[in-house]
C-alpha cells in the first residue's frame, strides 16, 4: 500500500470528515470574518477553503449548494470551477461537444465581426488624378 493510498484511506474515516468539517466551519464563520478587515483578499480565500472543505464533506451542504446552483446557474459554475469539480468539467466538456455537433461548418458562417467597417477604416473613395482636376485661372484664386 503505497503513502497515498494510505492517506486517502486516513481521509475517508469517520473521525477525519468530522475534523475536516469543524475545521471547515471554523475557517468559514470565525477565521475569514478576522481575516476579512486586513489589507488583501485573505478573508475571501479563508472563506473559500472553508466553504470547500464543508462541501466536501457535508450531505446537507451539499444537497444545499445544489438547490442553490439550480437557482444561481451562472454562480454554481464559478464555484464548481473553483472545487475543481470533476462532474463539471465533463457536463462542460459534453456541452461544448454538443454545440460543436449542431454548428454548421466554418465556411457557412457569415461573420459578423468585422472590425473594419465598424472602425471608421472603411475604403474611400479614389483621388482624382492631376488631370481630372479642373483648373481653376489664376484670377480667381484671389
Amino acid at each position: 500500500m503505497t503513502l497515498s493510498d494510505r492517506l486517502a484511506a486516513l481521509r475517508d474515516t469517520r473521525l477525519a470528515q468530522t475534523a475536516m468539517f469543524v475545521l471547515g466551519l471554523l475557517l468559514l464563520f470565525v477565521v475569514a470574518p478576522l481575516a476579512s478587515p486586513l489589507p488583501g483578499p485573505g478573508g475571501l480565500l479563508i472563506a473559500a477553503a472553508g466553504l470547500t472543505l464543508v462541501l466536501r464533506t457535508s450531505l446537507w451542504a451539499k444537497r444545499h449548494y445544489v438547490r442553490f446552483k439550480r437557482w444561481q446557474p451562472r454562480a454554481g459554475g464559478w464555484f464548481d470551477w473553483g472545487l475543481r469539480r470533476g462532474s463539471a468539467r465533463r457536463r462542460n466538456a459534453l456541452v461544448k461537444e454538443r454545440e460543436r455537433q449542431q454548428m454548421p461548418p466554418p465556411h457557412c458562417i457569415e461573420r459578423t465581426d468585422d472590425p473594419l467597417p465598424k472602425a471608421g477604416l472603411e475604403l474611400s473613395p479614389i483621388d482624382p488624378t492631376p488631370t481630372e482636376i479642373q483648373r481653376v485661372p489664376e484670377a480667381d484664386r484671389h
